[in-house]
């Protein structure tokens, strides 16, 4: 089998730990910076390398809301995937304007996460290149000070396949830092496209529920 370029890491991982970088000027004087991202394995090596591209316009005046792109590279500095997110409102004020965010290899699409409107709970799905739904992300009512997990499921809602967990870093590192830490678990024998799009999912959770206001 063929796999996307630089996806060949993926193919025997179940698991993937995302450690976003902590940026001083942003904790010391509330400036939003470029948020960035290493990725690593469940012993702890670094997979990838994740670094966002938008302009500061949309950073501090839309926050995360912005539109934005990810970049992701490899150990040897090589881009693997493209990730972009469009603006996008808040979907409980704005139910026909959802957020979505797109995964790429090159020019060529992988898939894709939309979210879908519900008023309690966050839910999304998990679309291949042609746009069908291959899996669906069910989120809990988002509560501080504990792991918030997101579970994957299959469409029917039977199976638990996965989980998108925030870790609780603790009063000190939540509060006084802007660095967010996720454990993302999966099939091992998951396409490697559909872990991909996974990654880009756990992007968009962390933007749109744990990122900080603008």
């Amino acid at each position: 089998m063929i796999y996307p370029h630089g996806l060949e890491s993926l193919i025997n991982l179940d698991y993937l730990f995302v450690n976003q970088k902590i940026e001083l000027l942003e904790a010391f004087t509330g400036w939003e910076t470029k948020n960035k991202y290493v990725i690593m394995n469940n012993k702890g090596e670094p997979v990838f390398y994740m670094a966002e591209d938008s302009g500061v316009c949309w950073r501090l005046c839309l926050g995360k809301y912005r539109a934005c792109e990810f970049n992701i590279f490899d150990k040897n500095q090589q881009q693997v995937l493209r990730m972009v997110r469009p603006f996008r409102c808040d979907g409980c004020c704005c139910p026909c304007y959802l957020q979505v965010l797109e995964v790429y290899s090159g020019n060529i699409l992988l898939g894709s996460v939309t979210q879908e409107w519900s008023f309690w709970r966050p839910k999304f799905y998990i679309r291949d290149a042609s746009g069908q739904p291959v899996l669906m992300i069910k989120g809990p009512l988002i509560r501080f000070c504990i792991d918030v997990i997101f579970k994957v499921k299959s469409l029917d809602d039977e199976h638990r396949l996965g989980m998108i967990r925030k870790q609780w870093s603790g009063f000190a590192q939540e509060f006084f830092t802007v660095s967010d830490k996720f454990g993302i678990n999966f099939p091992r024998d998951l396409d490697v496209k559909i872990k991909a799009v996974l990654l880009g999912a756990c992007l968009l959770i962390d933007f749109m529920y744990f990122e900080q206001e603008a």
